[in-house]
């Protein structure tokens, strides 16, 4: 369990960064295929399904209240290390990733995928210069009724390996505003601020009844997508990670970087690829 623990931070810490899929860290780690067959058969198979949910829900919502800022500090001193950190934990699912193709043969399909996936995710990134100012979080029932369109879009984007729901709020201009009000909760929970509590959750609660929607409608879709073509959904997904650290370099700017850096960040690459490797294993 507490190894699902430290899975689930690893997406929610991810999930939090511009560029890095939740998604792809859960495939890096080998937890994704669980985790769709758990939301979609929640109902059906629900003990089962709440077994493999709960130690990852119980890592996202910590890497949320407890990583985020350390997160934010490491982005804001060290940049440059903690990107390749990322970068290897995202490269250290491609090992997992060729034993699910191993013994699929060769179809066109299968290249064709790759190279479409890959080509959204570096054009996604390129997008990313077209970020719309900070949306308007101010309580109205238009407000909330984007809020959940908002939730519906970035939880889908989040399940989609390669696809990073936090680069897609920041296109949309809610990605500092939502960052800003989920901190401030937490200020206010430590608090025990019960006024203020209920005015920030006038924002979260709606983005996060989105959220859940939308989890819960793209995990239907991937469901039926790995049930009808899997090798060709698994190139498209190796497509999607091969992208994620070219995307991750696109959307930062390091400028001079130093030898002591450069030595660092390797070092932080590897930690990250082996970390990768060793949550990945069964």
């Amino acid at each position: 369990m507490v190894k699902d623990i430290l899975k689930g931070a690893v997406m929610g810490v991810a999930n939090i960064i511009p560029g890095v899929s939740g998604g792809t860290m859960a495939v890096s780690m080998g937890i994704y295929d669980r985790i769709i067959h758990a939301v979609t058969h929640l109902f059906s198979e629900f003990k089962k399904s709440m077994r493999v949910l709960i130690p990852i829900l119980i890592g996202i919502l910590l890497a949320l209240v407890l990583v985020a800022r350390l997160i934010e500090y490491l982005f804001g001193t060290v940049p440059f290390q903690t990107n390749l950190l990322f970068i290897g934990l995202i490269l250290g699912g491609l090992p997992a990733m060729g034993k699910k193709v191993r013994g699929g043969g060769f179809r066109i399909a299968y290249p064709i995928a790759f190279v479409v996936f890959f080509a959204l995710v570096v054009a996604g990134a390129s997008l990313e210069g077209t970020s719309s100012v900070d949306a308007d979080l101010g309580f109205s029932l238009l407000n909330v009724v984007k809020l959940l369109g908002v939730g519906v879009i970035a939880s889908a984007t989040m399940v989609v390996p390669g696809v990073s729901g936090s680069m897609i709020l920041m296109i949309m201009g809610y990605y500092t505003p939502i960052i800003g009000m989920i901190n401030q909760f937490v200020d206010h929970l430590a608090a025990f601020d019960l006024p203020e509590m209920l005015s920030d959750c006038g924002v979260l609660v709606p983005f996060g009844i989105g959220v859940v929607v939308g989890i819960f409608a793209i995990a239907k879709i991937i469901e039926f997508v790995f049930s009808k073509w899997p090798y060709v959904a698994y190139w498209a997904i190796i497509g999607l990670i091969v992208a994620s650290p070219v995307a991750i370099l696109m959307l930062n700017d390091f400028g001079s970087i130093s030898v002591v850096a450069v030595i660092t960040g390797i070092a932080a690459l590897v930690v990250g690829v082996l970390v990768a490797m060793k949550l990945g294993e069964e």
